[in-house]
C-alpha cells in the first residue's frame, strides 16, 4: 500500500448493522454473467526464479458470483496466495482472462489496475497492515483519500464504520494502543471504506487467539448475510462449516 501523504487525525463481540446489498445468489444455483463478480478463464501465471520458470498457476478456470463468501486452501506453497494477489490486482495474469465485475483486466495498464483495485477491491491482511501515525479514524479513512473524498465526507464515513465494527470508543486510538481484534476490526473498517464489491482476506485471524479470531469470524459471517462478496485464503478449518464454498489448490490447479 502507498504511503500517505496527507495529515490525518491523529475487544468485545459486536452486532453490526450494515446496508445489505441486493439480495446474494444461492450458492448452489448458477449465476447468470451478470451476477458474477469474479471470472477466470484459462489463467497462467509464471515467476522466474534463478534460471528457472517456475509455473505457479496452471490454467485456472472458476467463476464467483456477486454474494458468495468464498475460501481458498491448500498447503503452503500450492498456489494460493498468488491467485489471491492476482484476484486482488496486485499482479497479473500472464495469460488468460480475468473478469472482475464484468471487465476483462487483464490486459488493463497500472494506472488503470490501481483505480479499479481502490474502487472495487478492500483487502484485510493477517498482519493488519494498519498505519502506525494514524489513529482508527484515520486508517479507516485511507482508501477515500485516494479516492479524493472531501474530508467532512470521509470523516463521517469513517466513524460510521468505526461504530459499525464496534471501535466507536476508540477513534482516536493508534494501533500500538490496540488489542489484536481491534487492530483486525479496524483494517475491516478500512477494507470497506470505498463500499467495494469484492473483499479479499488472506489469513485473517492468523495472528489472533482462539476466542477474538471467532469475533472476527461471526464479523465476517455478517458482512456476507449483508451481501458482501468475500474470498479468503486460509489454513484455519474453522471456516470450512461457515463459507459457502471452498476451493482446494495443489501444485498451481483447483482441484475441487
Amino acid at each position: 500500500m502507498p504511503t500517505a501523504t496527507e495529515t490525518l487525525p491523529g475487544s468485545h463481540p459486536v452486532e453490526v448493522e450494515l446496508k445489505a446489498r441486493a439480495p446474494a445468489p444461492s450458492a448452489a444455483a448458477p449465476a447468470s454473467h451478470n451476477g458474477n463478480i469474479i471470472e477466470l478463464r484459462n489463467v497462467h501465471k509464471y515467476y522466474t526464479l534463478g534460471a528457472k520458470r517456475l509455473h505457479v498457476l496452471k490454467g485456472i478456470s472458476v467463476t464467483i458470483p456477486r454474494g458468495q463468501y468464498v475460501a481458498v486452501m491448500g498447503s503452503s506453497g500450492s498456489g494460493k496466495s498468488t491467485l489471491l494477489n492476482l484476484l486482488g490486482l496486485l499482479d497479473v495474469v500472464d495469460s488468460g482472462d480475468y473478469m472482475l465485475a464484468g471487465e476483462n483486466v487483464a490486459r488493463m495498464k497500472d494506472d488503470q489496475l490501481a483505480k479499479h483495485r481502490n474502487a472495487r477491491i478492500g483487502f484485510i491482511f493477517q498482519s493488519f497492515n494498519l498505519f502506525p501515525q494514524l489513529d482508527v479514524l484515520g486508517n479507516i479513512e485511507v482508501p477515500m483519500v485516494y479516492q479524493n473524498i472531501p474530508l467532512q465526507k470521509r470523516r463521517a464515513r469513517a466513524k460510521e464504520l468505526a461504530e459499525a465494527v464496534g471501535l466507536g470508543h476508540r477513534l482516536g486510538h493508534r494501533p500500538r494502543q490496540l488489542s489484536g481484534g481491534e487492530m483486525q476490526r479496524t483494517a475491516i473498517a478500512r477494507a470497506l471504506a470505498n463500499d467495494p464489491p469484492l473483499l479479499l482476506a488472506d489469513e485473517p485471524t492468523g495472528n489472533l487467539d482462539e476466542s477474538t479470531g471467532n469475533e472476527i469470524l461471526a464479523l465476517f459471517d455478517k458482512l456476507v448475510a449483508a451481501g458482501q462478496t468475500m474470498v479468503l485464503v486460509t489454513h484455519n478449518p474453522a471456516y470450512k462449516e461457515r463459507v459457502h464454498r471452498t476451493l482446494r489448490m495443489a501444485n498451481g490447479e483447483l482441484t475441487g
